[in-house]
């Protein structure tokens, strides 16, 4: 293999090595949120910057198998989550 070829490659290694590294690390909170909607129960994990950011985010990942539609979604997303537990990093 050649000499540049090798150091292309630790150069891109490099940066996905850092790329990976900053996204993890902005990681803070951590939420198990489940929903009810519709008669149809659903769990989801999410991890954001901060705690309520979790939460709304784990929400929104929990209801989308259980909607259909825009407006279901939204409205199961103003539905008050069955359980919610968040943890900090």
């Amino acid at each position: 293999m050649k000499r540049s070829t090798i150091i292309t490659l630790l150069l891109v290694l490099g940066f996905g090595a850092l790329l990976l590294y900053n996204t993890v690390s902005a990681q803070k909170a951590e939420c198990n949120v489940c929903v009810e909607f519709n008669g149809h129960k659903n769990c989801a994990t999410a991890s954001h910057e901060s705690e309520t950011e979790a939460k709304r985010a784990a929400q929104n990942t929990a209801c989308g198998p259980i909607t259909s539609g825009m407006n279901e979604s939204i409205a199961c997303d103003r539905t008050p989550p069955l359980s919610s537990q968040c943890k900090t990093k």
